[in-house]
C-alpha cells in the first residue's frame, strides 16, 4: 500500500513509499482511509520538533474510512462499516489513568501516527475499542476531523465545564479554535475569538459560525475590547489554542480575577515565558487539556449528529495522498483552514 513515511528525525524526511498492508489481529480493525486531516502536531512532526515520534513512522491520526477487515475477536463492527477512530492504539491497561478510561494520560500509551503507523496511508490499523461507527447523518468528510472537535469538547465540556452565558476567549482561530468555538456555542456560552491580521479569513469564518466577537489583536486592543464586552470584569475562561509563545504573554489580561486558562496548543519548545505573579496575585487557575478520552468521542459524535458542529465548513482543501507536499505547504502557509488528504476514493 502507499503510505507517507517519516523515515528519520529532522526537518521533512518524508517519503511516499510502498509498504506492507497491515493484517488485523485479535481485536484490531483495518480501515481503508478515505479522508485524513493534517493536524498541527503533524506539522511539528514534519519540522522535526515533536520528540514523541518513533521513526520510521507513518504520520496522521485524524481520519475516517471504511472497515476493510477485522481481527478474529472483533464483535462490534463489521466489514464495510463507515467509521472514524480515536487515536489510542494501545495502553498498559493497568495504571490509574487506564482504569478511569483516561487513555490520553497513560504513560505507556501508543498513539496512532506517533508511536504506531498512522493514517497518511491507504490503510490504517486501529483497535476495536477505539472505533466508532458513524451515524448516517455524519459524512465521511465531516468525520475525518472528529478528533480536533473532540479536543475542544474535552477541554471545554469535560475539563472546564463551561456553562451558558459564561464568557470564553479563544486565542488562535486555527482548526482547533474554530472547532472549539462551535462546541462552546452549543452550550450557549459567549465566545470571543482572538487572532492576528493573517487570520482575517479564519476570523470571518468564526463570526459566521456564531462567535459573538472576533478580534485582530494586531490592529485592535484585545484587552480593552474584552473588558468592554464583560463590563470591565474579564472573561471566565481563556482557551489558548495557538501554541505560539507570543500569544501567552497577554493572556491573563483577558481573564477576570480567579479566571481560568485552559492550555490546548502544543508549543514548539517546552519552556515558554508565563506571568507567574498574575497566577499568584489574582488566584488564576490553569488547566492543561491533552487530546481526548473515550467519553469525549461519544459527546462529540452526538453534537455532530445533532448538527451543532459544521465540520465540513472548516475543510477548505482536499488533496490526493500523492500531493502531500503541496498540502503540507498550504497548511504551513496558513492559506487554508483545514486541509485533508484523500488516500482512497469513497
Amino acid at each position: 500500500m502507499k503510505a507517507l513515511v517519516k523515515t528519520e528525525p529532522g526537518y521533512n524526511k518524508m517519503e511516499l513509499l510502498e509498504i506492507e498492508k497491515p493484517v488485523p489481529k485479535d481485536r484490531e480493525v483495518l480501515v481503508k482511509v478515505i479522508y485524513t486531516g493534517i493536524c498541527g502536531t503533524d506539522i511539528h512532526g514534519f519540522k522535526g520538533e515533536y520528540d514523541r515520534l518513533k521513526t520510521p513512522l507513518v504520520l496522521g491520526h485524524e481520519f475516517s474510512g471504511v472497515v476493510e477487515a477485522i481481527g478474529k475477536n472483533v464483535t462490534k463492527v463489521q466489514k464495510g462499516a463507515f467509521v472514524t477512530s480515536e487515536t489510542t492504539f494501545d495502553t498498559c491497561g493497568e495504571c490509574e489513568s487506564c482504569q478511569n478510561k483516561e487513555y490520553n494520560l497513560c504513560l505507556n500509551r501508543k498513539g496512532i501516527g506517533s508511536q504506531v503507523n498512522g493514517s497518511f496511508a491507504e490503510y490504517v490499523l486501529t483497535r476495536e475499542e477505539s472505533i466508532h461507527v458513524l451515524d448516517e447523518k455524519i459524512s465521511l468528510l465531516a468525520a475525518s476531523i472528529t478528533e480536533p472537535i473532540a479536543c475542544g469538547v474535552h477541554a471545554s465540556l469535560e475539563k472546564a465545564q463551561v456553562k451558558k452565558d459564561e464568557v470564553a476567549v479563544i486565542v488562535g482561530p486555527g482548526p482547533i479554535g474554530l472547532c472549539l468555538s462551535q462546541v462552546l456555542k452549543s452550550v450557549e456560552a459567549k465566545v470571543i475569538v482572538v487572532g492576528i491580521t493573517q487570520d482575517a479569513e479564519r476570523l470571518k469564518t468564526a463570526k459566521e459560525l456564531g462567535a459573538d466577537r472576533v478580534i485582530d489583536s494586531l490592529t485592535e486592543d484585545a484587552t480593552a475590547i474584552i473588558k468592554e464586552f464583560t463590563n470591565d470584569k474579564g472573561a471566565d475562561y481563556c482557551f489558548e489554542c495557538s501554541g505560539a509563545a507570543p500569544a501567552i504573554k497577554a493572556i491573563f489580561d483577558y481573564l477576570k480575577q480567579k479566571g481560568t486558562l485552559v492550555q490546548m496548543g502544543v508549543f514548539g519548545k517546552n519552556l515558554n515565558e508565563l506571568d507567574m505573579n498574575s497566577i499568584v496575585q489574582r488566584e488564576m487557575n490553569i488547566i492543561g487539556s491533552r487530546s481526548q478520552k473515550p467519553s469525549t468521542w461519544h459527546l462529540t459524535l452526538d453534537l455532530m449528529k445533532q448538527g451543532k458542529i459544521d465540520a465540513e465548513r472548516l475543510i477548505t482543501k482536499i488533496y490526493p495522498l500523492e500531493q502531500w507536499e503541496e498540502a503540507i505547504k498550504q497548511v504551513m502557509a496558513g492559506n487554508e483552514i483545514k486541509v485533508v488528504l484523500q488516500p482512497n476514493k469513497q
